[in-house]
């Protein structure tokens, strides 16, 4: 399977991926215990359409959560090789974007920079993965 994935085009969204999962764990983790508890207006997310959900029941971002995850897949695979790259590196960006704001307001700023500039060398290492397995084509 390992040797799948690394094959496949999609490798390019493994650090999109990341920075979305990282992105959706941080939002859970630091909403309210009012929130949890079933105050719905405590839902706190930047995102318009996450915030909608969430402002509609609890499981509302485990949904958009789940839905964007099959998403990104699904797109990712349509396109072709410069589309998914610039796919792949707004998913990466917008993510990294809306972690980054829960990182530097509970964790401090330079949390935020550190993770931005992991985000960065995952991006170029998997970038330069997959311009082999295309030149290896």
């Amino acid at each position: 399977m390992k040797d799948k994935i690394f094959n496949s085009k999609l490798i390019l969204l493994i650090p999109a991926y990341w920075a979305c999962l990282f992105d959706e764990i941080i939002t859970i983790i630091n909403q309210s215990d009012e929130y949890w508890k079933g105050d719905l207006s405590k839902a706190n997310e930047g995102n318009p359409i996450g915030a909608f959900f969430m402002a509609n029941h609890t499981s509302g971002l485990y949904i958009i959560c789940g839905v964007w995850l099959i998403l990104i897949a699904i797109i990712g695979y349509k396109l072709s090789n410069r589309k998914l790259k610039i796919f792949a590196l707004f998913v990466l960006i917008a993510h990294s974007f809306g972690a980054s704001t829960w990182l530097s307001q509970y964790y401090g700023f330079w949390y935020a920079i550190i993770f931005i500039l992991i985000n960065s060398i995952l991006f170029i290492e998997f970038e330069n993965l997959y311009e082999k397995r295309v030149h290896e084509k």
